[in-house]
């Protein structure tokens, strides 16, 4: 039997499922699910919905035979390790504001994979350029209906495009979007803007063109260059004040023309942009959903309505580098990725310090701006911020996703021990891990991990009342 170049392997099996009355065992080696050998999450879905089938698997060096008996539909309860089990198809692309390209060295192996496949799109929302995309993807893309796919635009005019990408086929790639939307699969897409490069009359004509050539698109995220002080390439630089507030009038007015000629938006503009001009952010009701949530656009709102109650349910979000790259921890919410088993977090929880200290609540710079006037709010002299300058990556990063323990550790360090200490959960791999290696439980203070949303923020300061 053709085997594929690197079989999953069992991580956890639900108690009581249909896996586990079978004999699976963590550690177990997917070999074939009916003599099908899949290619990647979405086919050992597809494959294991199906009633009663037999799992051929390795053990112990050993090929061997399990046979399932669940009904068809029914969760499997299974978790594998890795989300393709084919080669995962890097990225050609050797763009100048890659943040991959920023990562220093000595981190995980897996941090540095540059992907640029469709399938992580759609189970990760990991963007794609299109490419490498082929016909016979999109054979398979519209055949398995997988949408949304989520698709980096940052200039329709060919040559600008190529240049960013520093890649030939930028210029014409566009044309597998068009296909896509021919189809009727959802497209969400996104412009990094680099001042200087595709900014000013650039981004005019983008949004110009996507209104014309691709009005059928959800939505366009407009976000900030992100640069790091490991960035080798000198022409990238943060925003001035006057570019941020720039971009943030450019992209309104293009917001009015597509509602007028699509009856709504669809251009949103990452937070970074208003903190970083001075202006206050648009209302919930503007995001139109807020579908970018998890690119930075609308977060700041969506916090403020979950701390203050205005909404039902969080809109936690993924956890940044690590939902794609380090396996099938954090199980992302597309049906075709359900493997049967939601994992819950595997990070530590510490309990609480019930003592007679304060709160402090650690967050990136970007995310103590959203945060100080909701702490205001609350009128309790018990509870601070505590801003994580990022040193670590340097230049702009200031998100609190990608705070590192070196720096957490720099801030708590200084801290009374006595106190209660909230982290969390994004800038966090489900084993409890910074992306510089650190583990939470390391900390020099005892932390709680609380879920990167209003709601659980609000609980947890409510539970030291």
């Amino acid at each position: 039997m053709a085997r594929v170049s690197s079989l999953p392997r069992v991580v956890r099996v639900a108690e009581d499922s249909p896996a586990f009355r079978a004999g699976l065992l963590v550690g177990d080696e997917i070999v074939a699910v009916d003599g099908l050998v899949p290619r990647d999450l979405i086919e050992w879905r597809f494959a294991t919905d199906a009633a009663n089938p037999s799992i051929t698997l390795m053990r112990g060096g050993l090929e061997q035979e399990a046979d399932v008996e669940k009904a068809d539909g029914a969760p499997l309860g299974v978790e594998v390790d890795s989300a393709v089990f084919d080669r995962v198809r890097t990225c050609d692309n050797h763009c100048e504001f890659c943040f991959i390209h920023q990562l220093p060295k000595g981190l995980r192996r897996s941090l540095y994979l540059k992907d640029d496949d469709y399938r992580l799109s759609f189970l990760y929302g990991n963007f794609t350029t299109l490419t490498r995309f082929t016909e016979a993807d999109l054979e398979r893309v519209v055949t398995e209906r997988l949408s949304p796919l989520h698709v980096s635009i940052h200039a329709t005019e060919g040559g600008l495009r190529s240049r960013m990408l520093k890649n030939r086929r930028g210029a014409m790639s566009l044309r597998w979007l068009r296909a896509l939307l021919d189809h009727r699969i959802e497209v969400r897409a996104q412009v990094v803007v680099c001042p200087g490069v595709n900014d000013g009359d650039h981004l005019d004509d983008t949004l110009a063109g996507l209104l014309d050539r691709f009005p059928e698109i959800t939505t366009v995220a407009v976000v900030p260059l992100g640069v790091s002080r490991f960035n080798p390439e000198q022409s990238m630089r943060e925003h001035t004040v006057a570019e941020a507030a720039a971009v943030i009038d450019i992209v309104e007015r293009w917001r009015e023309a597509y509602r007028s000629v699509l009856g709504r938006s669809v251009v949103h503009l990452a937070d970074e942009y208003f903190l970083r001009a001075g202006r206050e952010f648009p209302s919930i009701d503007a995001y139109e959903g807020c579908e970018m949530h998890e690119d930075g656009v609308g977060m700041a709102r969506t916090f403020d309505a979950e701390f203050h109650g205005r909404v039902d349910t969080a809109t936690g979000p993924k956890r940044g580098f690590f939902v794609s790259v380090d396996g099938g921890g954090a199980m992302p919410p597309n049906p075709a990725a359900y493997t049967g088993l939601r994992a819950e977090s595997r990070v530590e929880l510490k309990s609480a310090v019930r003592r007679s200290g304060s709160i402090g609540i650690l967050t990136g710079e970007l995310g103590a701006a959203v945060l100080a006037p909701l702490i205001d709010s609350l009128d309790r002299s018990d509870v601070r911020l505590l801003p994580v300058r990022n040193e670590f990556f340097g230049g702009n990063t200031a998100v609190t996703g990608l705070m590192t323990f070196e720096d957490v550790s720099r801030v708590l360090a200084g801290e009374p021990e006595t106190d209660r200490y909230l982290l969390p959960d994004v800038c966090l791999s489900d084993d409890g891990r910074f992306l510089d290696g650190g583990r939470s439980v390391d900390l020099p203070r005892r932390v709680e991990i609380v879920p990167t949303d209003g709601s659980s923020l609000r609980r947890a300061l409510q539970s030291a009342v």
